[in-house]
């Protein structure tokens, strides 16, 4: 096998499990292990995978984006740190978006016992809410992605624009100092970036592995986010070189 399509079919194991192993590819690729550090090193030089202790993850692009199942999976214990931390960010709000995405679901669960409005775009938030004796579910219309479950599209972008809420709470596939909030889809941009403009506050949720890198469309500069939540695996440099560009960075 060649390393060209070796390597294609490593980034295609690491998005199929969620992680790939040296020893176990190596095995499996029948290739020495050096070989196979080798191609991670490429294709992370490529950014195409995210090199981890032992192995590789991979990175989401503007050819991938990771599933619900994936991320239901991955920094699971940090994800439900961030959603409690975040929900008590809520200060007093009465109207509030939530983002598409497995984060924003769990915040749901933790809301589910305020007096609140919600409005979403994600068919998982609203379905943690939908038994709520106290939260009114105010779903936005618009094409199904089927990848996350979330509403898209004009119908979903202008019944959004015509709303104003005291909180946003938004989640991103990358995040850095140069390029501010990014995903993959620019349908999913478009939406992000409304919730922004008609919020009061906007508070980002993200795990660790999110910060340093870039996706395919902005739709926020990290001036327009009050406070970003993550988990105390980031570390505490990275974190105030973030909070210096505006927002407060909250590691739980």
């Amino acid at each position: 096998m060649d390393s060209e399509t070796r390597q294609r079919q490593i980034v295609e194991f690491a998005r199929t499990r969620g992680r790939v192993e040296v020893i176990s590819l190596a095995d499996e690729l029948d290739v020495a292990s050096e070989t196979i550090r080798r191609d991670l090193k490429a294709l992370a030089t490529r950014r195409l995978l995210k090199r981890v202790h032992g192995g590789a993850v991979p990175l989401e692009t503007a050819a991938f984006e990771s599933g619900l199942e994936y991320r239901s999976q991955v920094d699971l214990a940090q994800k439900h740190r961030i959603a409690a931390a975040a929900a008590d960010q809520l200060h007093g709000a009465e109207t509030v978006y939530l983002d598409e995405g497995f984060t924003p679901r769990l915040i749901a669960e933790q809301l589910a016992d305020q007096q609140l409005t919600v409005v979403t775009s994600s068919l998982l938030a609203a379905e943690a809410l939908a038994h709520s004796s106290t939260v009114t579910v105010l779903m936005l219309g618009g094409r199904l992605r089927g990848r996350t479950l979330a509403t898209v599209d004009n119908w979903a972008v202008e019944r959004l624009s015509g709303l104003v809420v005291d909180v946003a709470y938004l989640g991103t596939n990358a995040i850095s100092l140069d390029h501010g909030l990014t995903t993959s889809d620019p349908a999913v941009a478009a939406i992000k970036g409304t919730a922004v403009r008609v919020a009061h506050r906007s508070i980002l949720v993200a795990a660790h592995s999110k910060f340093g890198q870039n996706n395919f469309c902005r739709f926020a500069e990290l001036a327009d986010i009050e406070t970003i939540v993550t988990g105390s695996e980031l570390d505490a440099q990275i974190a105030a070189k973030y909070e210096a560009t505006g927002p407060s960075v909250l590691r739980v």
